[in-house]
């Protein structure tokens, strides 16, 4: 039973759009399964990304895939990865047009290049996705090595994690780029606003309160959540630093292969915050429907004079300002609960 399911056995609640969403998740992955995964190695991974990966495909996504390299390059991999294109084309809506996905993504990159000059946005915006919402196709050893491998520069070579004055076990590094991704959809958004002079521009909007915001506070989440290390493992301060971190590691990469929505409802479930619950995932039911609906293509034709009054826009809206209430009474609850020193210390400055 995932997080989700168990939060809503406690409430009493369903919540129907996501449940459909994430059926038709299933199916759509198991297709993928089907057609794909014979482009898969020991080297090689097909990860797909976004709404599918989160488990909230509906009728009108599109899909987001990489061919995943980790090992030696062969000219066979173009012409796979060709194939793969082709292949999705025809079944699905392709990628965005900023191609940061859609072709193949290596482990050097995202591995190494971590901060820099020669980080790129689709560098960033592939590793912090590949951590917080990615799904592979086929055989996985290169996308699970890739994932692991990132997590260990992120927590144990990160000399913070390791030497902390007041150690509170929050992977500082990942949480800051984590925040530095976000930061940077944000900024994008409103560069694409400007560039493509308000095309789609209210769908963009609620998406960027929901969905985008969704990924970053899961992230937020899991890395608060190594706090609780010293609870789940007696004695863990008296272990060696490297096996502290080793363990850190383990449980970042167990807990990350849930979606988005199930951290967020192990938060809720840890916390107890019932209420809150109710408020964000019924505001994320009711924006998935949307997506499933011609409300969507309402959205992305919907002119920047017309949003003001519009009941459409105005509804989405208010999902928006329900779904970060809810965040609010998690992140910085008025009690100060556990969440709200770590999202002083680290969620701020």
């Amino acid at each position: 039973m995932s997080e989700l399911q168990r939060l809503g056995e406690e409430l009493g609640v369903r919540w129907p759009a996501i449940e459909a969403a994430r059926s038709a998740s299933r199916q759509k992955l198991q297709e993928l399964q089907e057609g794909l995964s014979d482009f898969t190695s020991d080297d090689a991974s097909v990860v797909v990304f976004g709404s599918l990966a989160r488990g909230e495909y509906t009728s009108r996504s599109d899909l987001d895939w990489t061919l995943l390299i980790d090992g030696q390059t062969y000219p066979e991999q173009t012409t796979a990865a060709e194939d793969i294109a082709a292949w999705v084309g025809e079944r699905f809506r392709g990628p965005g047009r900023e191609a940061t996905f859609g072709g193949m993504a290596f482990s050097h990159e995202l591995v190494n290049l971590i901060g820099g000059g020669e980080d790129s946005n689709r560098n960033l915006t592939q590793r912090i996705l590949l951590l917080l919402e990615s799904v592979p196709i086929g055989r996985s050893e290169a996308y699970t090595r890739v994932i692991r491998a990132l997590l260990e520069r992120y927590i144990a070579e990160d000399l913070g994690w390791r030497h902390s004055g007041e150690q509170l076990y929050v992977p500082r590094f990942l949480q800051n780029d984590i925040a530095r991704y976000w930061r940077t959809v944000a900024v994008d958004f409103a560069y694409k606003r400007r560039q493509r002079q308000g095309e789609e521009w209210a769908l963009k909007t609620v998406k960027l309160r929901l969905s985008r915001k969704l990924t970053y506070a899961a992230g937020l989440v899991a890395c608060f959540r190594c706090s609780f290390l010293r609870e789940m493992y007696p004695g863990f301060d008296d272990l060696p630093l490297d096996e502290r971190a080793r363990i850190a590691v383990d449980e970042m990469q167990s807990f990350l292969v849930q979606s988005p929505l199930d951290i967020l409802a192990w938060a809720m479930n840890r916390f107890g915050l019932h209420e809150p619950a109710r408020r964000l995932f019924g505001s994320y039911d009711r924006f998935l429907a949307i997506l499933d609906s011609d409300a969507r293509g309402s959205l992305a034709a919907m002119d920047l004079a017309d949003a003001p009054g519009n009941g459409l826009f105005e509804e989405a809206r208010r999902l928006g300002h329900d779904f970060q209430d809810a965040l609010n009474d998690l992140f910085l609850p008025d009690d100060q609960g556990a969440f709200h020193k770590l999202t002083r210390t680290y969620g701020v400055f």
